[in-house]
């Protein structure tokens, strides 16, 4: 390849997994200089998002264990197991957001924030000497974006003693800074829980549900150029048991997984469009199952088939609608901050 036009390399290497465009940075200076580039590094990424690349991240008290998705059962297959590259107590980490290869995670036993790429094993920290990228879990949320700059940031909403302040962390400056975060004062009560943020065309956002039957249910909204937040409903769902909204990019329209219930559990399938909920699909009432179970679970949705599974495994499959995708799409969140799914990439959490 030495006597190819650098053009070629470009387009070849673009191509290739993440783990090969690592090894092939030692070639020689030229290469490195090439593949460590940001335009390479964005090509590479956007055409990382095909199933063969997407691998399920699993962590318990004992391992942490990386799963390439099997496309043609939708089931993971056999695990590797990671080393967190980062100090940690007993695999104590929550994973809070996922784009492009970067996790956004919290080390519980600090509460620091780290930006980190499972497949090259690089991580930054995001926390400073005056408590910014400190994470408090059931009372702030996160959300991992990238502007139009291709700027990787996290944008961080931070409850403490009853008053609401929300921040940008920039991958490209390296710092935090102040956004301003208007909201209703009962959503300060900590009977309100936040949900990760999800990125989708422009946009950030997060479900806001208050914990008990019939409580308030709302989205937030935040739009990353104008850096502005406003409320939109909830889906018009039965208040008469539990209520959890799950949401999900797919294909960059934003859906909602509804779940209502109390010894049954209905899930509904709801799809914004212009800031109104529109109802795609409900699955029948799903039989009881143990708290400790239902605590585990996510939803991916690809070729026609919605799955609910948790980390043993697909609970239900579910016939959908839908014309064919070329890649799983998972929530943001897995119910217990324990997973993650993720496209294997070169995108670095620092500059």
């Amino acid at each position: 390849m030495a006597d190819l036009p650098i053009e070629t390399i470009f387009e070849i290497l673009t191509r290739v997994p993440a783990k090969v465009v690592g090894r092939s940075r030692s070639v020689c200076k030229e290469w490195y200089a090439l593949l460590s580039t940001r335009d390479f590094i964005r090509v590479h990424s956007s055409r990382s998002l095909v199933s063969s690349n997407q691998r399920v991240l699993l962590i318990d008290d004992l391992t942490c264990s990386v799963h390439p998705i099997i496309f043609q059962s939708y089931d993971y297959g056999p695990r590797s197991i990671v080393t967190l590259p980062f100090d940690h107590q007993n695999n104590d980490v929550s994973i809070l957001s996922h784009l492009n290869g970067l996790l956004c995670v919290c080390l519980n036993h600090t509460n620091e924030l780290l930006l980190w790429n499972p497949t090259t094993t690089a991580f930054k920290r995001l926390s400073t000497p005056d408590s910014l990228g400190i994470y408090i879990n059931n009372l702030d949320a996160v959300g991992l974006y990238a502007d139009d700059a291709d700027d990787y940031k996290v944008l961080h909403i931070k409850r403490r003693r009853h008053v609401y302040e929300s921040y940008v962390y920039s991958r490209e400056l390296n710092f935090w800074r102040n956004i301003p975060f208007l909201t209703r004062q009962e959503y300060l009560s900590p009977n309100f829980a936040w949900s990760p943020g999800t990125f989708c065309g422009g946009t950030m956002y997060f479900t806001l549900c208050e914990c008990w039957v019939g409580g308030t249910n709302v989205v937030i909204c935040f739009d990353i150029n104008s850096e502005q937040f406003k409320e939109i409903s909830f889906p018009p769902v039965p208040s008469t048991g539990f209520v959890q909204g799950v949401l999900v990019n797919v294909k960059n329209e934003l859906h909602m997984f509804a779940t209502t219930g109390w010894f049954e559990i209905t899930i509904d399938l709801w799809t914004l469009k212009e800031d109104y909920w529109i109802k795609v699909l409900s699955c029948p009432p799903i039989p009881p199952i143990s708290l400790s179970l239902w605590g585990d679970i996510t939803h991916y949705v690809t070729n026609g088939n919605w799955f609910v599974m948790t980390k043993l495994g697909k609970l239900f499959t579910i016939e959908m609608d839908t014309k064919p995708f070329e890649i799983l799409y998972p929530v943001t969140w897995f119910r217990g901050y324990k997973g993650a799914v993720f496209v294997e990439t070169v995108v670095s959490p620092s500059i």
